[in-house]
C-alpha cells in the first residue's frame, strides 16, 4: 500500500520543472522580451521577428522527427542532458552575433536542444506516475515555464537599461550560461524509470500487481493488429489536430504581446516587462492547476475549459477597447499558458500502455511543432501588412474554438487497460 514516505518520482518533476525552466522558459519564451530591444538594434521587420521564431520551431520540429530514437539509444536522462547543452551553447553565441540570417541559424539549433529536452522530459511521466497522478505530475514540471517568463520580465529591462544596445547580447549569454548549469544539475538527478532505484511508479498500490492502465492485453490475431493500428492513427491525428491548434495560437501571444504592448500601445519597456512578468507568474500555476482538475474531472473537461479561457484572452487581445482588457487578456492567458501540454501527455499515457506512449507523444508533438512553424511568420505578415496585431489575435480565436470544437468530439476508442 502507499507510504508516508518521501518518493523520489518528486525529484524527477523537480527535474522536469528546471529543465522545462531551461528549454523553454528561457529558450524559448525569453524571446518575446528579447525581440523589441533586438528588433531595434539590428533594424528587423515583423516578419524577419516572426522568421526568428520559426526558425527556431523548424529545429524543434527536426527534433520531434529525431527524439524518439535519441531517447531508444541513449535514454531520456541523457537526451534531456544533449537538448539542454545544444540550447545553452547555441543561446550562448547568438549574444556574439549580429546578422539576422546567423541569428535564425543558431536559433534553429536552440530548437532542436528545446525539442528534445522537452519531449523527453514529458515521457517520464508515464513511467515514474500511475493515471491518477499524471496530470498533477506534468502540470508541476511545465511551472518551469513559467519561471523562465518571470525571469526574462524581470532580468531583460534591467539589462538593457544598464548596457543599453547591448542589453539583449548580454541577456543571451547568461540565458546560455544558466541553461548549461541547469543541464549538469538536471543530469545527476534524473533517472529513466523506477526500476534503476528499485523503485515502483508513484502511486502503485503493491495489492495490485500493475497498473491498470499500464497493462496491455495481446491482441486475438492479425485482424486485432490492424484495428489497433487503425485506431491509434486516428488517436494521433485527433489528438495531433487538437494540439496543432494550441500550438499555432499560443506562439503567436508569447512571442508578440510584449512587441504589442511597446509599440501598439507604447509601454514602456520596463511596463511592458513587469506586465510580462505578472503573467509569467500566473502560469506557473497553470499546469498544475488544470493538471489536477483533469486528473478529476477527466482529460476533456480540463481541455476543454482551457481553450475557452484561451479564446477569451485572444478576443480580448483582438478587441482594442483599451488597456484594461489587454491586462485582463494577459491574465486569462497567464492562468491558462501552459497547461495543454500537461494534459496532452496525461491523456496520452492513459490511453495507450508506456511502450507506445512515449512514441504516441512524440508523433502528436510534430503535429505541435508545425503549428508553432506556421504562427509567428503568418502574425508578423499580417501585422506588417495592418499595421497591428489585431488580426492575428483574433484568428487565434478562430483556432481555439476550433479546438473545442475538435476536443468535445474527442472519443479515444483505444485503451491500456
Amino acid at each position: 500500500m502507499l507510504t508516508n514516505k518521501f518518493h523520489y518520482a518528486w525529484i524527477i518533476v523537480l527535474s522536469g520543472a528546471i529543465s522545462l525552466f531551461a528549454c523553454l522558459g528561457l529558450g524559448r519564451f525569453a524571446l518575446g522580451m528579447l525581440l523589441p530591444s533586438m528588433g531595434s538594434s539590428l533594424q528587423l521587420s515583423y516578419t524577419q521577428m516572426g522568421l526568428i521564431s520559426t526558425g527556431n520551431f523548424i529545429g524543434y520540429l527536426f527534433a520531434v522527427l529525431l527524439c524518439h530514437y535519441l531517447i531508444h539509444k541513449f535514454g531520456a536522462r541523457y537526451s534531456i542532458f544533449l537538448g539542454l547543452i545544444l540550447v545553452g551553447i547555441s543561446m550562448f553565441l547568438i549574444s556574439f552575433s549580429s546578422h539576422f540570417m546567423i541569428i535564425t541559424l543558431l536559433y534553429f539549433i536552440t530548437g532542436i536542444g528545446s525539442g528534445t529536452a522537452n519531449i523527453a522530459v514529458m515521457s517520464l511521466v508515464a513511467h515514474w506516475f500511475t493515471v491518477q497522478h499524471r496530470g498533477r505530475a506534468a502540470g508541476f514540471m511545465i511551472m518551469g515555464n513559467g519561471l523562465g517568463i518571470v525571469a526574462s520580465g524581470a532580468l531583460i529591462p534591467w539589462l538593457n537599461s544598464t548596457w543599453l544596445d547591448d542589453g539583449w547580447k548580454v541577456g543571451w549569454g547568461a540565458f546560455g550560461l544558466i541553461i548549461i548549469l541547469a543541464a549538469c544539475i538536471t543530469a545527476f538527478l534524473f533517472r529513466n524509470n523506477p526500476a534503476k532505484l528499485n523503485l515502483k511508479p508513484y502511486g502503485y498500490e503493491s495489492s495490485s500487481s500493475t497498473d491498470p492502465l499500464q497493462a496491455t492485453s495481446k491482441p486475438a490475431g492479425l485482424e486485432s493488429d490492424k484495428q489497433a493500428a487503425k485506431s491509434i492513427s486516428k488517436l494521433i491525428l485527433h489528438i495531433g489536430s487538437i494540439y496543432f491548434l494550441f500550438g499555432f495560437t499560443y506562439v503567436i501571444y508569447a512571442t508578440f504581446i510584449v512587441t504589442t504592448l511597446v509599440e501598439q500601445y507604447h509601454f514602456t519597456e520596463s511596463d511592458a516587462g513587469s506586465l510580462w512578468m505578472t503573467m509569467g507568474i500566473l502560469s506557473i500555476f497553470s499546469g498544475a492547476i488544470f493538471g489536477s482538475l483533469s486528473d478529476r474531472f477527466g482529460r476533456r473537461f480540463g481541455l476543454i475549459l482551457v481553450f475557452i479561457l484561451q479564446t477569451l484572452a485572444y478576443s480580448l487581445a483582438a478587441s482594442e477597447i483599451g488597456t484594461f482588457t489587454l491586462f485582463l487578456s494577459m491574465a486569462l492567458f497567464g492562468i491558462s499558458a501552459f497547461s495543454i501540454p500537461a494534459i496532452i501527455a496525461a491523456t496520452i499515457s492513459d490511453i495507450l500502455p508506456i511502450s507506445a506512449a512515449g512514441k504516441a507523444f512524440g508523433y502528436v508533438t510534430f503535429f505541435f511543432a508545425i503549428g508553432q512553424i506556421s504562427g509567428p511568420t503568418l502574425a508578423g505578415y499580417l501585422a506588417e501588412q495592418t499595421e497591428s496585431f489585431t488580426s492575428s489575435y483574433l484568428l487565434c480565436a478562430c483556432a481555439t474554438t476550433l479546438a473545442i470544437i475538435l476536443t468535445t468530439l474527442f472519443r479515444p476508442k483505444i485503451t491500456s487497460r
